[in-house]
């Protein structure tokens, strides 16, 4: 099983695990950012030479996160897809994935890769483009409310450590928690802590708290 960090935000638990995702065991779910479905085969399509089963090891990956911690439903922060929804290769993927987990709710809120979502026969419930579900606000791109805490994606923060590739993080900022992207082809915005702001780097494996006012600590 990953390694597990847990926080609490608006009073309510939550684990960040090192594979890019949050568990919410209030709601046994677990929720990402930026899946980025067929991003590679939509390059390819385009003439650019890129390896496959970029898709078929995000899925595998969220497939060992939902049985470790017997997750019942996937909520996904927008950016579902990245271009055509029509690739068999992608598709056979996802479609091995709920085979695997025919019980597991997936829903997603709209991203801006997400236009062909709608008509994309994926069996994703769609959320629109914010949810409140107490004490958090669900949304993809950053904000901040008052009253509540904005769980949000879309930037893909990625912070470098000393001696150290850069690393996706979660940014934990005032109101506000930016989840890396799950895709592991994606590019990363690299952020600077401000004061009051921190960071929790994961590599998949394990996880590492950043502070904006001293150095790493686990």
């Amino acid at each position: 099983m990953v390694e597990a960090i847990g926080i609490e935000l608006g009073g309510e638990p939550l684990r960040l695990l090192a594979d890019r995702a949050v568990h919410w065991p209030a709601r046994r779910r677990l929720l990402l950012a930026d899946l980025h479905l067929g991003k590679a085969d939509t390059f390819r399509a385009a003439g650019i030479a890129l390896p496959r089963g970029g898709t078929g090891h995000d899925l595998a990956r969220l497939s060992a996160l939902v049985e470790a911690n017997r997750i019942e439903s996937v909520w996904i922060l927008g950016d579902v897809l990245h271009g055509r929804a029509d690739l068999s290769h992608w598709r056979a993927s996802w479609q091995a994935f709920r085979e695997r987990h025919r019980t597991l709710q997936v829903a997603a809120l709209a991203g801006n890769h997400d236009r062909r979502l709608r008509d994309a026969g994926l069996g994703i419930d769609l959320l629109g483009d914010a949810v409140h579900d107490a004490p958090f606000l669900l949304r993809h791109a950053p904000a901040v409310e008052a009253g509540v805490h904005v769980l949000s994606g879309h930037l893909h923060p990625v912070l470098k450590l000393p001696g150290e590739p850069r690393a996706p993080v979660f940014w934990l900022r005032p109101g506000c928690m930016v989840l890396p992207a799950f895709s592991a082809f994606t590019g990363g915005f690299p952020i600077s802590l401000a004061p009051g702001e921190s960071a929790i780097a994961c590599n998949g494996e394990a996880l590492l708290r950043i502070n904006a006012s001293g150095p790493p600590r686990c």
